[in-house]
């Protein structure tokens, strides 16, 4: 999947470029204490100590984000500091997070946010931080809510438009996201503006223009953000790969890996295009050290398909197990996903994915609604569900396999079988599992009546 964690690109926005993963939807971090309280709200002076506690908490690691980060903290324990320390602390933090793969971080830059709109109410830079932690959160409608406020007084600030694009896609809004993100693009064309006009593009089913886009992202890419250019990267190597050009697709993962060594979102798409080409042992390899760093459920459910390609059972039920546990605590949708692909927990995979689009209601999440709702046998609702999460005309195999088999099973069986061929046309290793069942489906249909089975 072309996904994202909590958000798609705001994290980086603020430096004009994205950062954010794949769709590994990042486990909120501890919230801010006051991080549910609007903007105006006063917190308790107890809240706001224990806010400052976790702001100035030291970082862990030696790297120039973590000095900055240092610096600012000596700067705010030393003297009382204003709302523009405070932000920039915050930014900080969403920096650091990016880097690490730590979504705990986010609670952190919450934190700064909160102090800072106490000390100036209404504080543009310190209302966009707050955004882009309810993104992380995964609280997209507050997170939209929040943009649209800095946007009334400021039609033109760019992170706000961000983050407003990024919170309506997740919920479902293509229209509003597109439009955020054009007027995005016409005020500061740049990686985070083209980047999100290349993700909006691929989504319609306009590859070629996609591509186009992010290769305007990947041009106006700034040397001193290494993370945003590997992570443009990533995403173009991963729209190669879901058209099938995995050659392609590794030279750009490649890339990636230059601008940032052992860069996990680009290790794992090295191991799909390894795992494409039947490579299992390097593809164990690659998903053993993208888990490492990051224990994400989509990299630990790779990792647990290519050990058991390699005959590594044992090795693949940890992986699975890592799946399940991770999901459990942040990641309902992926874990929905898991479940239904491998037939497993049919009634907690509904269960999740209903769960999962209270939250959310982009195509993906409906994807893996109608998946689960296909393994629970509820087949006209399956069908509806399949019918939004195909409605923008996005070239995913996944998504067209599951269309097909879902309406295969409704006895749609021409319409089905052309959805079933096109996923299998497009990108024939789209999942170990899904692929093979793909496969197998259209093999049946293909016996004459009375044949064995």
């Amino acid at each position: 999947m072309l996904r994202r964690t909590g958000c798609l690109f705001a994290c980086a926005a603020l430096s004009g470029s994205p950062g954010c993963t794949e769709r590994s939807r990042a486990e909120p971090g501890p919230a801010a204490p006051a991080a549910t309280a609007r903007a105006t709200d006063a917190p308790s002076p107890s809240i706001l100590d224990a806010a400052r506690r976790l702001a100035l908490a030291a970082p862990a690691g030696a790297g120039a984000v973590d000095r900055e980060i240092a610096a600012l903290s000596r700067r705010l324990e030393e003297a009382p500091g204003g709302a523009d320390l405070w932000s920039a602390l915050g930014y900080a933090w969403i920096r650091k997070a990016r880097a690490s793969g730590d979504p705990s971080l986010h609670g952190r830059a919450g934190a700064c946010a909160d102090i800072a709109l106490t000390q100036a109410e209404g504080d543009r830079a310190s209302l966009n931080l707050r955004g882009l932690v309810l993104l992380h959160d995964r609280r997209f409608a507050e997170a939209r809510d929040v943009a649209e406020q800095i946007l009334a007084r400021d039609e033109g600030d760019a992170l706000a438009l961000g983050t407003l694009s990024d919170a309506a896609l997740e919920l479902g809004l293509f229209q509003a996201a597109a439009a955020a993100a054009q007027r995005m693009v016409d005020l500061r064309p740049g990686l985070a503006s083209y980047a999100r006009a290349a993700h909006l593009r691929w989504l319609q089913g306009d590859a070629a223009t996609a591509q186009r886009f992010i290769r305007l992202a990947i041009g106006a890419g700034d040397p001193r953000e290494p993370e945003a250019l590997a992570w443009t990267l990533t995403q173009a190597g991963t729209m190669l790969w879901h058209e099938g050009d995995h050659e392609a697709a590794d030279r750009g993962f490649e890339r990636a890996l230059a601008a940032v060594g052992e860069y996990p979102p680009a290790l794992a798409g090295r191991a799909r295009v390894a795992l494409a080409r039947g490579a299992w042992g390097r593809a164990v390899e690659l998903l053993e050290r993208a888990h490492r760093q990051r224990p994400e459920p989509t990299t630990a459910w790779l990792l647990g398909d290519a050990r058991t390609a390699a005959g590594d059972h044992a090795g693949a039920a940890q992986a699975y197990a890592s799946v399940v546990d991770a999901g459990r605590r942040s990641d309902r949708g992926t874990l929905a996903l898991f479940y239904a692909t491998k037939g497993l927990e049919r009634e907690e995979a509904l269960r999740l994915a209903a769960e999962e689009r209270v939250l959310r209601a982009d195509i993906y999440t409906e994807d893996a609604h109608a998946w689960a709702l296909y393994r629970a046998g509820k087949l006209t609702d399956a069908r509806a569900a399949s019918d939004r999460a195909l409605a923008l005309g996005t070239r995913d195999a996944r998504l067209l396999y599951h269309a097909g088999a879902i309406r295969i099973a409704l006895g749609d069986l021409k319409e089905g079988e052309r959805l079933v061929r096109a996923a299998l046309e497009l990108n024939p290793r789209f999942d170990m599992t899904g692929a093979a069942e793909a496969e197998q489906l259209l093999t049946r249909r293909k016996r004459p009546l009375g044949s064995a089975r």
